[in-house]
């Protein structure tokens, strides 16, 4: 019987995880990871039933090779806690056939995930035969044009002009400052530290204390970052996938279908008219 399963993890240094290794074990394979010199092997476990790496245009080809994907995101990423891969397990239709499910992990994940620039990496697996299911891993970086990483975060200095504050990027600042914004820095004053403008200080004969702009605590997120993370963005993935299977199934003359809602928003919705005046206070409550 088809169920609808989709578990969504962030693969992080911070919890102990690495890319390579959720790589290797989803593709029961051996992979070295440069980062920390540790070899990963899974090739003595079962259950492999199909692996595959999916990539955007703009991603250099050499990382078909999910050893040379994993290893290119895990020298990205500098700190210890470093967010590294997005990893999705879904349950597949048991219903379905091997190079059905193949076709609708495929699909799949080209719609949602390649096409949005994300690199993919994606294996089935089933043990015993009675639970086909898949590992999907994704890059959480996004490209630019000649395949190299953007900024997850880009420092966001706070200026002043006029006694108002406002942030802006470096490369923003360089248009800012010909109207008149200027970066903070900290003096001392006295006793106390503040933060002022080099001609504000200079007024004052503050003597500055170092060379670091006042900046937002953590930056501003990439627009494509933030859109990939947010819950927005997952709850149409979780949708889009319980469309794609119940196609599929469709597809195949099979009489089953899968539902991404809550049990508890399902019986509200079946209980209530469907007018248009209470299906949305449905939804946001339940939201």
């Amino acid at each position: 019987m088809a169920i609808y399963h989709m578990q969504a993890k962030v693969v992080s240094r911070g919890s102990g995880r690495s890319a390579v290794a959720a790589s290797a074990y989803m593709s029961c394979s051996r992979i070295y990871n440069d980062y920390d010199g540790i070899q990963h092997d899974y090739t003595r476990k079962h259950g492999l039933i199909y692996q595959e790496v999916m990539l955007p245009p703009m991603a250099p080809p050499k990382w078909k090779n999910r050893e040379q994907l994993w290893n290119a995101v895990e020298a990205a990423e500098k700190t210890k806690d470093s967010r590294l891969a997005r990893e999705f397990v879904v349950a597949l239709p048991i219903e379905l056939d091997k190079d059905s499910n193949i076709s609708l992990l495929q699909n799949f994940i080209q719609k949602n995930f390649v096409d949005m620039g994300m690199c993919a990496d994606f294996a089935i697996h089933d043990t015993d035969g009675h639970n086909p299911h898949a590992h999907i891993l994704l890059t959480v970086r996004p490209l630019n044009e000649n395949g190299t990483w953007q900024y997850k975060t880009e420092k966001e200095y706070l200026c002043i002009k006029d006694g108002e504050e406002k942030g802006f990027t470096a490369s923003e600042f360089k248009d800012a400052q010909k109207e008149g914004w200027e970066k903070q820095y900290r003096y001392k004053a006295g006793k106390k530290k503040v933060y002022l403008t080099p001609s504000a200080a200079q007024e004052k004969g503050y003597e500055r204390i170092d060379k670091h702009p006042k900046s937002t605590r953590y930056g501003r997120q990439n627009p494509i970052s933030e859109q990939w993370n947010s819950e927005e963005q997952l709850c149409l993935w979780r949708a889009n996938w319980a469309d794609a299977v119940n196609k599929m199934l469709a597809l195949n003359q099979i009489n089953a279908a899968i539902d991404h809602r809550s049990f508890q928003l399902r019986e509200s919705l079946n209980s209530q008219p469907s007018t248009k005046a209470t299906l949305p206070r449905i939804w946001k409550r339940k939201a």
